[in-house]
């Protein structure tokens, strides 16, 4: 059975990654879950650590599934491949943008803290493409700028899909393909 806390995170992680941080309140996930502000901050006393607990929770999830992607033994390329599926896959549950996209798209307007915890994040994820890019034969004095290029096509195609109306589908429907092509010229492009 999900506990309060868990139902609190997960329905703020559906806001913010439909509406961004500053397009929820507190109000908005009592309506949802039919529960009390003060249930709210009990579990999380501000929206800030709300926040901190969303992307550390996003985080861990992002760490198993990239460790699903290096279990795959698939090529350095077909790994990069299917990482731009995690960005297809969160877009077909409804639109969504990946959570610390939708941070980073706030960061002026976030709490220091929070801020922190999205930098952290996207360190994670240069740190792995980086290393696979390598892998794939990348030059080690192009691998941190193409990594930074390679997650700026993955957030700008969510952002484009988004702008452009597309809607959403299951994980393996024409998104994940626009995705996955992004991706996969991106990558024969750096190597």
């Amino acid at each position: 059975m999900t506990t309060t806390a868990e139902r609190i995170l997960d329905c703020a992680q559906a806001l913010v990654q439909v509406r961004g941080y500053n397009g929820f309140s507190y109000a908005d996930i009592s309506a949802e879950l039919a529960i009390t502000k003060p249930s709210i901050h009990h579990h999380f006393p501000t929206k800030a650590a709300l926040a901190e607990a969303l992307i550390a929770r996003y985080r861990q999830q992002f760490a198993a599934a990239l460790q699903e992607v290096d279990d795959s033994a698939g090529s350095a390329r077909q790994r990069l491949v299917d990482y731009a599926g995690l960005y297809a896959a969160t877009f077909a549950q409804g639109g969504r943008i990946c959570l610390c996209g939708v941070f980073a798209v706030d960061a002026e307007s976030l709490p220091a803290e929070v801020r922190q915890a999205t930098d952290g994040f996207f360190d994670d994820q240069r740190r792995w493409v980086a290393g696979v890019l390598a892998e794939a034969g990348v030059p080690a004095a192009r691998t941190g700028a193409a990594a930074e290029a390679y997650l700026a096509a993955l957030e700008g195609a969510l952002l484009l899909a988004r702008a452009h109306g597309q809607q959403p589908r299951d994980a393996g429907g024409p998104e994940r393909d626009v995705i996955r092509s992004v991706a996969a010229t991106l990558v024969d492009a750096l190597a």
